[in-house]
C-alpha cells in the first residue's frame, strides 16, 4: 500500500513530504494507523548523516502511537480498535542470547525502526513520520494511557525507555541518591520516572533558568552546575548520575560527586566524544561509567504501564508535519519543552 510520509532524501536537504510503500499484513503482523509521532534527537543525527549510515530516502520517527487497523491471521494479542506503540525495533534475530532475554536491544540482529536493512522496499526500514506502519507482534506494545493523552504518549517510546532502562538496572528507589544531568528530551522523562520509583531526585542544569522547572518535573533539588560551590556541596554523595547531555563535556566534574561504586551511566549520544576522564576519578572510590540503551520490548512494556499507573507522560508540542524542519532548528537551539511530536493527520492535510 502506498501511504504519504515525511523525510529527505540528503542529508543537505530539508525534510519534504513523499510516498512510501509499506507491506500488506502477514500472519504475525499488526498493522497500524498512526496517530502521532515524537520528534528525538537520533531523527536529526540520522536524517542529516551526523551519525554513520544513513540510506536514502530516510523517514524518521521511532516514538509511534496510535490504533490498530488490521492484523495477520496468527496474530492474538491485538485486534482491531486497540491503542498501541512502536519504540525503536521492529525486529531482531529472535534466538540469541539477548532476544532471549527480553533485550532485543541489545541483539547484533536488531532493525531499529528506520534507516536498517529490510525486505521490504526501499530495502530499508521507513519510520513514523508516515500515516501507517506494519510491524510483527512481538515487537507491538499495549498502551494503557487514556486516550486524551496519546499524543504526550509517544515520546516515552523512546525518551521514556532510554531512562527508565538505566534507572531500573541501577535500582534507583527510595534511600538512593539519584542525579540526572540535563533537563531535555531525556532530563525530564529521568527526573519524574526517577521521583515515581522514590529516589531523591537532584537535577543538574547549566541554566539557572531551569531551576524552577526543575523542581516542578519533581527534582528535589536543583544544581546549576557552572557553579562551583553547588557542584562541591555535592561531593561523593551520589549512589548513581543518569547523564542524559547529547555533547561532549567534561566527565569528571560528576564522577567526583559519585560515592564508592557509585555508578554514571551515559544515555546521550554526542556526534563527537567526551574529552577522556581522569582514571584517579574512577579508581580511587571504585565508581564506574557505563552506557544503557533503550531497553527490550518487555522492559518498554514494563516502563509503559508504569507510566500509566503513576500518570506519567512526557511535556510535548503538538505541530504540524510542515513545522517538522522548523522544530529540527529549534531543537538544536534546546527551544522547546521538552519534546515535539507529529500531529499524523496533518500528513494528509
Amino acid at each position: 500500500m502506498t501511504i504519504k510520509a515525511y523525510g529527505t532524501y540528503g542529508a543537505d536537504k530539508p525534510l519534504e513530504p513523499m510516498e512510501i510503500t509499506r507491506r500488506a499484513p502477514g500472519p504475525h503482523d499488526v498493522q497500524i494507523d498512526i496517530a502521532y509521532c515524537g520528534i528525538c534527537h537520533s531523527d536529526l543525527h540520522q536524517a542529516r548523516a551526523e551519525w554513520a549510515g544513513t540510506q536514502w530516502p530516510c523517514v524518521p520517527g521511532h516514538e509511534i502511537v496510535g490504533r490498530v487497523s488490521a492484523v495477520g491471521a496468527h496474530v492474538s494479542g491485538f485486534r482491531a480498535g486497540d491503542l498501541v506503540g512502536i519504540g525503536c525495533i521492529v525486529d531482531s534475530c529472535r534466538h540469541c542470547p539477548d532476544c532471549e532475554d527480553g533485550l532485543e536491544n541489545y541483539c547484533d540482529g536488531m532493525v531499529g525502526t528506520y534507516n536498517s536493512p529490510t525486505d521490504d522496499p526501499p530495502g530499508h526500514t521507513l519510520g513514523g513520520y508516515s500515516q501507517r506502519i506494519v510491524v510483527h507482534e512481538r515487537y507491538v506494545l499495549r498502551i494503557k494511557h487514556p486516550e486524551e493523552q496519546l499524543a504526550a504518549v509517544a515520546p516515552l517510546l523512546c525518551a521514556g525507555i532510554t531512562t527508565y532502562s538505566p534507572l531500573r538496572h541501577w535500582n534507583a528507589g527510595p534511600g538512593k541518591k539519584v542525579g540526572v544531568v540535563g533537563i531535555g528530551g531525556l532530563g525530564h522523562m529521568g527526573i519524574k520516572l526517577a521521583h515515581a520509583m522514590g529516589a531523591h531526585v537532584v537535577a543538574f542544569t547549566t541554566s539557572e533558568s531551569k531551576r524552577e522547572d526543575a523542581k516542578a518535573l519533581g527534582a528535589d533539588e536543583v544544581v546549576v552546575s557552572r557553579n562551583p560551590d553547588e557542584m562541591a556541596a555535592h561531593a561523593k554523595s551520589f549512589d548513581f548520575i543518569l547523564n542524559t547531555v547529547a555533547a561532549p563535556h567534561d566527565l569528571d566534574a560528576f564522577l567526583v560527586l559519585l560515592k564508592r561504586d557509585g555508578t554514571m551511566a551515559l544515555v546521550g549520544a554526542p556526534a563527537t566524544p567526551h574529552p577522556s576522564p581522569n582514571v584517579f576519578n574512577l579508581i580511587t572510590k571504585r565508581r564506574a561509567i557505563a552506557g544503557s540503551m533503550i531497553g527490550g520490548i518487555p522492559e518498554t512494556q514494563e516502563m509503559l504501564d508504569f507510566c500509566a499507573e503513576h500518570g506519567i507522560v512526557s511535556d510535548i508540542e503538538l505541530i504540524c508535519a510542515d513545522a517538522i524542519n522548523g522544530a529540527y532548528e529549534r531543537m538544536l537551539k534546546g527551544d522547546v519543552k521538552y519534546r515535539f511530536v507529529i500531529d499524523a493527520a496533518s500528513l494528509g492535510a
